[in-house]
């Protein structure tokens, strides 16, 4: 079997991708590789400024646009903005581990932005989408469990890292209900997600100053074990591209999934719960006032 790199990518002109987070890290190497191979991409960031700046370092057509995936209300005047048919939706902002911290909505600033911004985005966008949702997740899923008596961390003790592998689970647990109804209503467009191994992106930033231990320790960490931007992005290029089922996920082939070419990987138990998948579907309707916009569908828990 051939390995997926980036003269894979097929030509995409005519074609429109959206990129959450496309400024930084992986999410800048997405949108360069899409950009790069003809497609019109839109930036869709919290700091318009630092999105133009991005865009004017790529090839090709590329915008920078509004979004801050932790107001619902910012999500809702960008999917208002965005009226042309979008080929890829690239759910690929994210963050990991901060202190606790709430979104302009109340919610827990993990849960809130990894899952339920882009899970609000995306029903918003679908009418408009005609190609796939790819949605990036973490192996730190496998840590994961869904809290629905307290998804929000609002009574017990905050815990930043299984804050972040609940998020990250969420993820994988709306590719999959996504696919599910997106097979139900008939469309061809295709729900996938993938994880980057561990990339030497600037999420961990923010622990420890570069002239600490933790600071000194990461870096180290990072300087040996970290594959590039570039690198990481490829399982996400590889989930939007390649010839491949809807919800499947990919990461990289190497030991344990920490770097390497791209490749189908599996997802813990708890990833593929259909039964939690749907419940966790309708909580999240509720949570954001958004819903699925392309028909009736079954089996909805409540």
């Amino acid at each position: 079997m051939t390995t997926f790199s980036l003269d894979r990518i097929p030509g995409l002109t005519g074609r429109t991708a959206v990129v959450t987070g496309g400024n930084s890290g992986i999410g800048r190497a997405t949108a360069r590789a899409l950009a790069a191979r003809g497609a019109r991409v839109l930036l869709a960031v919290r700091t318009p400024a630092k999105g133009r700046a991005a865009a004017a370092t790529m090839t090709g057509e590329v915008g920078a646009r509004r979004l801050d995936l932790g107001d619902l209300a910012s999500v809702r005047a960008f999917a208002e903005e965005v009226t042309e048919p979008i080929d890829l939706l690239i759910n690929n902002a994210g963050l990991m581990v901060p202190p606790l911290g709430r979104t302009a909505d109340g919610f827990e600033l993990q849960f809130g932005t990894n899952h339920l911004g882009h899970f609000a985005l995306t029903n918003l966008l679908l009418p408009r989408i005609r190609g796939r949702v790819v949605t990036v997740s973490s192996s730190g899923h496998r840590r994961g469990r869904i809290d629905f008596a307290d998804l929000n961390w609002e009574r017990k003790p905050y815990r930043a890292f299984p804050a972040y592998a609940q998020s990250k689970l969420a993820n994988l647990l709306f590719t999959t209900e996504l696919q599910r109804r997106l097979t139900e209503a008939g469309s061809a467009v295709r729900a996938t997600a993938a994880h980057p191994g561990m990339a030497a992106t600037g999420l961990l930033d923010h622990l420890g100053a570069p002239e600490s231990m933790l600071g000194r320790l990461r870096a180290t960490a990072t300087r040996r074990l970290a594959q590039s931007d570039e690198d990481g992005a490829l399982p996400t290029l590889y989930a939007a591209v390649a010839d491949i089922p809807g919800d499947s996920y990919a990461g990289p082939d190497g030991l344990l999934e920490g770097r390497g070419a791209p490749k189908r990987v599996g997802r813990s138990k708890a990833a593929r719960d259909g039964a939690v998948a749907r419940r966790l579907w309708t909580v999240s309707e509720e949570l954001t006032g958004t819903a699925f916009p392309l028909g009736t569908i079954t089996g909805a828990a409540r």
